[in-house]
């Protein structure tokens, strides 16, 4: 298995930009690395990489080898699992692309019910919007993608999908946080916080306004969702998220959450998926299918 580490090198080398870069994450000389990449291109006969003044970038040889060693690596976790898997040892790593919904509560307590039971198995998550996410599971950076109303799923292969109705969040003090259910035409007589266009959250409201005939001129936009979250308290003012990224004790402390009237705002739809095609390695199937059955006790399945 010696030319996987070649392999690896070649995939630190993408990741990092440029040959001094990836020498330093590796803990091995440039000089040396430049040497392993120099012995590839001669066993292929052309280069992979391009030159460039400030760092390297695959040439056109060098994207369809990236592809293949991603393929290749990926093929040997998931072999290393299995036979880790027969001699009752549970190993592996579990690379997770999710939205940033999944962080603060969902994935957290998923993560920690897994590693109780198999302490050897490591974990990756990594923010992705909707799109990055589907590209992390090509390019094998990713086993499991976690993605509220995505883009594009040409190359997803869909595991669970879950309802997720667009909930207001504000403080306990605002003039909504005493309804139970809200209608848009209410929202709108107030200051609002949204999330910026890439997230799914602000298409289903924007998607909504254009229904409506009305607009929407937030006076505190946000890529964050946690800053969001807590400029509602701050301010007083109406945000936007889904169930999933909300706490169960939301509606005990100073943020409370109240969703919005389905008829002016459709829920979306949370997916869970792979690439399709692929066979995950032991421990990632595992925890997808774990993720499955909380998925399905807790929200209402698609």
């Amino acid at each position: 298995m010696r030319h996987l580490t070649t392999f690896r090198y070649i995939d630190a080398v993408v990741k990092a930009g440029s040959i001094r870069g990836a020498a330093e994450s590796l803990a091995i000389t440039s000089t040396a690395l430049n040497r392993r990449i120099l012995a590839i291109e001669d066993e292929l006969g052309v280069p992979i990489f391009e030159r460039l003044p400030h760092g390297v970038r695959l040439s056109s040889a060098g994207e369809l080898l990236i592809h293949h060693i991603r393929n290749q690596m990926s093929d040997m976790e998931r072999v290393r699992s299995q036979i880790a898997d027969l001699s009752g040892v549970r190993r592996g790593h579990v690379s997770i692309a999710c939205s940033q919904a999944l962080l603060p509560y969902f994935l957290p307590m998923e993560i920690s019910l897994y590693r109780k039971e198999h302490p050897n198995v490591t974990f990756g998550v990594h923010v992705r919007d909707r799109e990055a996410a589907e590209r992390a599971l090509v390019d094998h950076t990713a086993d499991i993608a976690i993605v509220f109303e995505p883009v594009r799923l040409a190359d997803f292969m869909t595991l669970m999908r879950v309802f997720q109705p667009v909930h207001a969040v504000m403080g306990n003090g605002h003039p909504l946080a005493a309804k139970d259910v809200l209608r848009l035409s209410d929202c709108l007589s107030y200051p609002l916080a949204l999330p910026t266009a890439p997230y799914g959250v602000r298409h289903l409201i924007d998607m909504a306004m254009l229904t409506a005939s009305a607009r929407v001129e937030p006076v505190v936009e946000s890529d964050s969702f946690e800053f969001l979250r807590n400029h509602a308290v701050a301010e007083n003012i109406l945000s936007f998220q889904i169930p999933i990224g909300l706490s169960q004790q939301t509606s005990t402390g100073e943020l409370v959450s109240r969703p919005l009237d389905r008829r002016d705002v459709p829920a979306g739809v949370l997916y869970m998926g792979q690439l399709k095609g692929r066979t995950l390695p032991v421990a990632a199937a595992r925890f997808a299918a774990q993720l499955s059955a909380s998925l399905a006790a807790k929200f209402e399945v698609s």
